[in-house]
């Protein structure tokens, strides 16, 4: 068997035995022709066409301003699509970060904010909502959603209207991250009445809003979350992406939806290898998260992304999660270098126990006080509660009626801080940097190992898409090669990182 590749087209052939009048085939039976394939055709074409972006690629919204309005605009500019990380930050400072992508970027390239669930703050997220439709941010990232909230759901539907030839046209996009089939079905889904009726009686939305959304499921674009940095549910793509997928494909038969619905994937996306299986697995696009985490561009210190790219892939663990902490959930975050997961597990096991912090044993209380508040109990609560009395006053007037919330509010406070001391490049907080990050980072330092993106100071968030996504493609199409009866050789699935223009 032969392969002749045309080189001003990229097409291969394949031949095998006989004659053929065919250049520089060596008079060879031409058996299959494979033409050229581009990155920017590896998912659904309706991402692009809907989203006004060139490359199927997405850098998703990591917290706390980490994707950076400079990571975002970055993205923007290379042709993929970038969502802040206006999670964790205060409105004053999301609102300055939006106009700003909105003065550099404007209307001539895509780009997006986070939009996260905030169960124990809801007029918070009620105020982004405000903030995004103020501003014109026309696309959120929907994360850690339970379930559907007034806030959300007013976002989705906002400005939808019926156009000149009929057809519906949305005015805002929501990507759902998901990882579970119940919580992509509430997204699915359209809006349930009872939050409709309520926006339409606040003003939130008008009745004619309302009634187009009742055939309009909440989003569009279902991102299907796999094991991953920060909340995830450790859950394997290959498993947890068809489920999903059938699931959409089930509930746009049945609603007889007119507009397709992408299902894009998201964790382990840390080599070409994996974002080449996540589009062989179907996915519309691809969403990368720990990697963008240790690039230029982003808002952790210098410091932080130097540990991040000593990680290997076993470096990551489960530690309690700073907005859900009485609820018990966890997030992934880089154990190498760090003590974070060790101490936050055991102040979550102290509030399990105790109902109030003067419960708990001295040798514990003073353990705690030394080495992670780093002051009294006392001071700790003293700036903690200066804090909620300009965030949401209510959460003080609870921890005066109930010790065990003013406890639970004083260990949120080192869970929440500790991710800041990593972004601001708090030196004598190092063995409490709370970075999150799950194995992809592991396996990028891997592939990187020994190329022009092994030092931290050469990771553009914008190299390395163009390096998956050059990677992913040239992965298929030795793949597709090889459903041709190809014996292609290993070194054609091992896509080495480089400089791309």
């Amino acid at each position: 068997m032969h392969v002749v590749v045309d080189p001003s087209g990229g097409s291969i052939g394949v031949a095998q035995g006989g004659t053929i009048a065919h250049s520089g085939d060596g008079g060879l039976p031409l058996l299959a022709s494979l033409p050229p394939t581009y990155p920017e055709w590896l998912g659904d074409r309706s991402f692009g066409e809907t989203h006004g972006v060139r490359f199927p690629y997405v850098a998703g919204a990591m917290a706390n301003g980490i994707a950076s309005t400079r990571l975002v605009i970055a993205m923007a500019r290379g042709g993929c699509l970038g969502f802040f990380g206006s999670a964790g930050l205060s409105p004053g400072r999301v609102e300055a970060s939006i106009v700003e992508l909105g003065r550099e970027l404007g209307s001539q390239h895509a780009w997006g904010a986070n939009l996260i669930h905030s169960p124990n703050e809801p007029a918070l997220e009620d105020a982004v909502v405000d903030l995004y439709l103020r501003h014109g941010v026309r696309k959120v990232s929907a994360a850690a959603y339970m379930a559907l909230t007034p806030a959300i759901v007013r976002f989705a539907y906002k400005g939808v209207r019926r156009g000149p030839d009929g057809r519906i046209e949305r005015a805002h996009h929501v990507f759902a991250k998901i990882s579970r089939p119940e919580t992509a079905r509430h997204f699915l889904e359209p809006a349930p009445s009872k939050i409709l009726e309520g926006l339409v009686a606040s003003g939130g939305l008008t009745a004619a809003e309302a009634e187009l959304a009742r055939g309009l499921p909440v989003a569009e674009d279902i991102t299907v979350e796999s094991d991953s940095g920060g909340h995830t549910d450790n859950r394997p793509l290959a498993a947890l992406f068809p489920t999903i997928a059938r699931l959409r494909d089930d509930i746009a038969a049945q609603r007889g939806y007119a507009r397709p619905i992408r299902v894009g994937a998201a964790g382990g996306m840390g080599t070409p290898a994996s974002v080449a299986a996540a589009f062989g697995l179907g996915a519309a696009y691809v969403v990368t998260g720990s990697v963008n985490q240790g690039a230029v561009e982003s808002g952790l210190d210098p410091e932080g992304k130097v540990m991040l790219a000593q990680a290997g892939i076993a470096d990551v663990t489960m530690a309690p999660a700073a907005d859900m902490f009485e609820q018990g959930v966890e997030v992934q975050v880089l154990s190498r270098g760090t003590m974070f997961a060790a101490r936050a597990r055991k102040l979550y096991e102290l509030y399990r126990a105790a109902p109030s912090w003067e419960s708990i044993a001295p040798a514990d209380q003073q353990r705690v006080e030394r080495d992670l508040l780093r002051q009294s109990f006392g001071d700790a609560w003293a700036s903690t509660e200066a804090f909620w009395a300009e965030r949401d006053p209510e959460q003080n007037r609870q921890a005066h009626a109930d010790p065990k919330h003013k406890m639970a509010l004083v260990f949120r406070s080192y869970l929440g801080r500790s991710s800041r001391w990593a972004i601001d490049g708090v030196g004598e907080r190092r063995l409490d940097y709370q970075i999150w990050c799950g194995p992809a980072m592991g396996a990028f330092n891997a592939w990187a190992k020994g190329s022009v993106l092994e030092a931290p100071e050469n990771r553009s968030a914008v190299q390395i898409a163009y390096n998956f996504l050059e990677g992913a493609t040239a992965i298929t199409r030795a793949s597709q090669l090889r459903s041709f009866g190809v014996p292609v050789p290993a070194a054609a699935f091992d896509f080495r990182p480089r400089r791309i223009a």
